[in-house]
């Protein structure tokens, strides 16, 4: 297995036990429910889109019988699909906690998109691996 596919699901679990953490406490007590946006991207971005990206890049063109289009492409996904996450929610808690300062707000908005230029990624990389013409 590729070491990025085992990045992309190293990182999914860790999201998932960081997320289910942060669950239980907003459960327990409610000055933690401030954090329901970060709580529900880090299941959602972080554990489920991150076991996709690492499972689809790893089983996707095999089922196809197709070599990934780029090996490169899915790495600087990698990377920016984190940093896209953790810098949105990072700076969206610092703009929940400074409502005042609106760079935090903006900040948060340029790391989701980050985030959606991270996804385009993957939707390249997998329609040019899976829906190119094959060579003859």
């Amino acid at each position: 297995m590729d070491r990025f596919v085992k990045s992309f699901i190293f990182m999914s679990i860790f999201y998932l036990m960081t997320s289910s953490v942060i669950g239980v406490a907003m459960l327990s007590n409610d000055k933690y429910l401030p954090l329901k946006f970060v709580h529900s991207h880090l299941m959602l971005l972080g554990w489920v889109s991150m076991m996709i990206y690492g499972v689809g890049y790893h089983i996707l063109p095999r089922f196809a019988g197709r070599v990934l289009k780029s090996r490169t492409v899915a790495i600087l996904q990698f990377w920016t699909a984190n940093a896209g996450l953790l810098g949105m929610l990072g700076f969206y808690l610092a703009a929940y906690y400074n409502p005042r300062e609106r760079v935090y707000r903006q900040a948060s908005a340029a790391f989701g998109g980050l985030e959606v230029f991270s996804i385009a990624l993957f939707v390249y990389n997998m329609v040019s691996t899976l829906y190119t013409k094959a060579p003859e």
